[in-house]
């Protein structure tokens, strides 16, 4: 065994003090406030990014991957009936996917193209439509304000 003088051992329990949870030292002001103010921007952040979302806009179209896990879902799901888990069904295409052939993947990409040309379509059309209803509500707003100006001048 191993002999230690006395001030080995009472800086050890230093040491092991210095150590113990943070649940006796006290936090500043400052650093409490700026966690506090930047959690409350990140669920402002979160909120207002969830509150914009029209339901209107066209939803993105399907890549040529998941075009091609729409059809492998079915298939997969027919040869393997007792296979519930997700997670395997997505590992296994992601391996069927990765061994295919440029040409065994081409149909999937044709139709993915295909589904983006009409998603562009939608999203001209919606694009219009928001300019048209963006110019309508300036006018309103400025009509509004005219009015207004011309009942104060009365």
């Amino acid at each position: 065994m191993k002999a230690t003088s006395g001030r080995e051992d009472a800086t050890m329990k230093d040491k092991k003090e210095a150590k113990k949870p943070a649940e006796n030292k006290v936090v500043g002001k400052r650093k409490a406030a700026s966690r506090a103010d930047k959690s409350d921007r990140k669920r402002a952040k979160n909120i207002a990014s969830s509150t914009n979302k029209d339901p209107n806009k066209p939803k993105r179209p399907a890549t040529a991957f998941f075009v091609f896990m729409e059809e492998f879902r079915t298939s997969y799901k027919q040869e393997h009936p007792k296979v519930k888990a997700i997670s395997a069904v997505g590992k296994a295409g992601g391996e069927k996917w990765k061994s295919m052939s440029n040409a065994e993947k081409a149909p999937y990409k044709v139709k993915a193209t295909e589904r983006k040309s009409e998603y562009e379509k939608l999203m001209a059309a919606y694009n219009k439509k928001q300019e048209s209803s963006d110019d309508e509500e300036e006018a309103e707003s400025e009509s509004s304000k005219d009015d207004e100006e011309s009942e104060d001048d009365d």
